[in-house]
């Protein structure tokens, strides 16, 4: 379909012409350099400090944070053999919009001064944190949405997952630094419930069943995996605002990291049957443990909660992929194409979950100095333990309430307004992002769809 390919292609390019050409006249008019010294208005958040926003101690981490969003993120959306060229390209254009978009979006809640936006490394490490939401929800729909719809869920995930993170951390006052919410939470129940709108039966169970080459799929969870290693402790920490609470999020997200990976080797053999786990499903529970410390990393007071925290999530991101994926496809009708649930999801919910009980376990005497850090409201008075307990955890239901009914609103916009094609057509769509399908490959060699493997994120 020669026709289709060179129209899919002349409507992606105008799409990204429109929207480029719009975000620089938006630029121009409202958006300009912090002056030097002064790098704009603080978040309103309890515990903003200028200090966070001392250029020389944001660059180191903010070049951790954007190598963290496009290596690991697009080599683990690389992972498919069917999608990885094009599930890369797409990963590319995604963190190129959302990043500018997100940069105007979050600018008008956090550094809004006298008319204009004033934008320096937090904006910009900010925007990162946003970017890496859209790509988590990429993980549920890769394969099934063209890059035009998937500018389209960018445009409006960014703009959702920045109002639920400015009513949890600017007006609720909560703690969640790494992001346990309002990203992984966020953008794993975005994306599923995108998935579930877009849900088409009979094209759904054809494409169910990919056939995966293995070297290749091994190569890019081993690059994926390595990167995690090095850069996601930073990535947690990066939004820590005071410099001595850093320490805590980085040495408590290695803890984590190691634990879970341990869980892999645990437990995989148990449920399938294997000496050693498959390089995807430690790459698995390495997520699980890092995605768990996001709300936790700097609460924690000791070493032993990281490592048992990250060993629980370990295991239930594999639990999940052997017993929760098959009902989420059958019962739920949602197809979560790498994953995304198990390893961003649930382990969300739980870091919630546990950053609600370290903050009733907060006092004087388990922190110290740091409670003013971590719970500034606290250590001032203006709010007990329990209050802030209550918030961490009314933050949790929140989050699903914004996350579903966004992607509902989001699911109906790519559905109606950007009418789904057929397969092949979808195909012609799709390698236009360099997508390359196998040559001369049988969906059906693949068997069924094997448990306990994702494939992004």
């Amino acid at each position: 379909m020669p026709e289709h390919a060179a129209a899919s292609g002349l409507r992606l390019s105008g799409l990204c012409f429109l929207l480029q050409i719009l975000i620089i006249l938006l630029f121009a008019a409202f958006v300009r350099y912090s002056p030097e010294g002064s790098p704009g208005p603080c978040p309103p958040q309890p515990n903003c400090s200028r200090r966070s926003q001392d250029p020389a101690f944001q660059q180191p981490r903010f070049q951790d944070v954007h190598v963290q969003v496009l290596l690991s993120f697009g080599l683990l959306l690389a992972f498919l053999s069917r999608y990885g060229p094009g599930s890369a390209a797409i990963s590319i254009l995604t963190t190129a919009f959302a990043i500018q978009w997100a940069v105007l979006i979050q600018g008008v809640l956090y550094f809004f001064l006298n008319g204009k936006i004033y934008v320096g490394a937090q904006s910009l490490v900010n925007a990162d944190f946003c970017t890496a939401a859209v790509l988590i929800s990429t993980g549920a729909v890769l394969g099934r949405v063209s890059p035009v719809q998937m500018l389209l869920l960018a445009l409006l995930e960014v703009t959702l997952c920045t109002l639920n993170e400015y009513i949890l951390l600017g007006l609720m006052g909560v703690s969640d630094s790494g992001r346990s919410l309002t990203v992984h939470t966020f953008g794993a129940y975005f994306g599923l419930t995108v998935s579930r709108v877009l849900h088409q039966p009979h094209k759904d169970k054809r494409k169910r069943e990919e056939r995966q080459e293995k070297r290749q799929a091994d190569v890019f969870a081993v690059a994926g995996t390595i990167y995690l290693w090095i850069f996601w402790p930073s990535f947690t920490s990066t939004t820590t605002v005071h410099h001595n609470a850093e320490s805590w999020a980085v040495l408590n997200t290695y803890f984590s990291l190691v634990a879970s990976t341990m869980s892999a080797f645990i437990l995989s053999p148990v449920l399938h049957e294997e000496s050693t786990p498959r390089m995807v499903q430690i790459q698995d529970a390495t997520l699980a443990g890092l995605a768990v410390m996001g709300m936790a990393g700097e609460m924690l007071a000791t070493p032993f909660g990281a490592l048992i925290a990250g060993f629980l999530a370990g295991l239930i991101s594999l639990l999940g992929f052997r017993f929760l994926t098959p009902v989420l496809h059958s019962r739920l009708k949602i197809q979560d194409t790498c994953g995304v649930h198990n390893t961003h999801g649930l382990p969300g919910v739980l870091g919630a979950l546990l950053g609600t009980l370290l903050t009733l376990l907060a006092t004087a005497d388990t922190h110290g100095y740091r409670l003013e850090l971590v719970f500034p409201l606290v250590a001032q008075g203006s709010r007990t333990v329990t209050d802030q307990a209550f918030m961490q955890l009314g933050a949790l239901p929140l989050t699903l309430l914004l996350a579903t009914l966004g992607g509902c609103i989001t699911g109906g916009v790519l559905k109606i307004k950007v009418p789904r094609c057929s397969s092949d057509a979808q195909r012609k769509e799709n390698s236009i992002s360099g997508e390359v399908a196998e040559e001369g490959s049988d969906p059906s060699a693949s068997g069924k769809e094997e448990q306990g493997i994702s494939t992004l994120v």
